[in-house]
């Protein structure tokens, strides 16, 4: 766990000092965020975020490779990470094109299809699904179609949501711890090896994303652009892919489980991305059908994405982010803890957790109105 540590703090280092140097790429470049209609910023803002949290992420995994115990890891764990950071350049080299040049949106499909056919060419992928005595191994081309599904959808995902400070940043973050604690634990319930490429890199990307945010946080001073929003999507997915080919056999806790069977647990490595980023699938699915509806193109922006409605309803950017922070960690950790600790108190505090989400969501503008008003 130590190491893992010392791969976080790498990265949210290095993350913190070159977003620096990327605000002054981003503007000798002309990569600048405009005013737009549908935007909440004031002032144009400088891109290049992605830039600075893909050099986190870089120093984190270079410097694991040293470490003591990481360094003693199989050559596939690295292996398997190294493709993923390389993916991750593939894709954020895409975004700087987009954040200079405003690709269109079946150009940036294109690319990035092209970084996960790189994960899947280099057996970043599906493979098969084990709890106990049971496994699914996947057909090969539905194992490459699905991996590629998987990582497109949480790319564009990440990039829907990204639409106030510091909110795909503080998501992915957490995000990333909830996927690190799920991939450890399980590795300590298997009695596995704890060297595991899904925790490596998801260490480095929670410490890129948090030397990210001090710089992205309202008022922001960069933004992650698409550089960034890709990159975050899928470093998530990809590590969820690695997963999958960790372990020969996956099984729960038998003194948490007892011996009923849950065939669900089959699915989690693939699940929980989805359920991590589940407010920003559930905009994506929203924006899409919206769209579709007024006779529009599904990639048409507006401003009509869940953190606008918070907006509309009285938060302020701030209050808004905290707010859809406080669902996504409620949902990640909530199906970590069913998933592998599921005892009364996991319940109790999934409840309480949902309670203080709802009230913070829904009562305090009215209180804040109220109050005004009373004013």
């Amino acid at each position: 766990m130590r190491e893992y540590l010392v791969v976080f703090l790498v990265a949210a280092v290095i993350s913190y000092l070159l977003c620096v140097v990327a605000r002054e790429l981003a503007g000798w470049a002309g990569a600048v965020a405009q005013v737009r209609d549908r935007d909440v910023h004031a002032i144009p803002i400088p891109y290049f975020g992605g830039v600075a949290m893909l050099g986190g992420l870089a120093a984190g995994y270079l410097v694991a490779l040293k470490l003591p115990f990481l360094s003693l890891a199989g050559g596939y764990v690295f292996h398997d990470a190294a493709v993923v950071v390389v993916a991750g350049a593939i894709i954020c080299a895409v975004g700087v094109l987009d954040d200079i040049y405003e690709l269109d949106a079946l150009t940036k499909l294109g690319g990035q299809v092209l970084a996960a056919g790189f994960l899947v060419l280099n057996g970043v992928q599906f493979y098969s699904f084990n709890s106990g005595s049971e496994q699914m191994v996947l057909d090969p081309a539905l194992s490459m179609l699905g991996s590629i599904f998987l990582v497109v959808g949480t790319v564009n995902a990440v990039n829907f949501v990204d639409g106030l400070d510091g909110l795909a940043g503080g998501i992915v973050g957490i995000g990333a711890v909830a996927f690190f604690c799920f991939s450890y634990a399980l590795a300590v319930v298997n009695d596995e090896t704890l060297a595991i490429s899904s925790a490596v890199l998801c260490a480095a990307l929670a410490g890129a994303c948090a030397g990210f945010l001090p710089h992205n946080f309202f008022p922001a001073r960069i933004f992650m652009g698409d550089s960034g929003s890709m990159l975050l999507g899928l470093v998530l997915a990809a590590s969820a892919l690695t997963l999958t080919g960790q372990f020969s056999n996956v099984s729960t806790n038998q003194g948490l489980w007892g011996q009923s069977s849950n065939s669900w647990i089959l699915f989690l490595p693939a699940l929980l991305p989805i359920s991590i980023l589940m407010i920003p699938f559930l905009d994506l699915v929203m924006a899409v059908i919206r769209r579709t509806r007024r006779g529009e193109m599904f990639y048409h922006p507006d401003k009509q994405h869940l953190h606008h409605r918070l907006l509309g309803i009285g938060h302020s950017q701030r209050r808004a982010v905290l707010i859809m922070w406080s669902w996504v960690a409620l949902i990640g950790f909530g199906l970590v803890g069913v998933s592998l600790y599921p005892r009364p108190i996991t319940l109790v505090a999934i409840v309480a957790g949902a309670l203080f989400a709802s009230a913070g969501t829904w009562l305090l503008p009215r209180m804040q109105r109220t109050s005004g008003h009373a004013a």
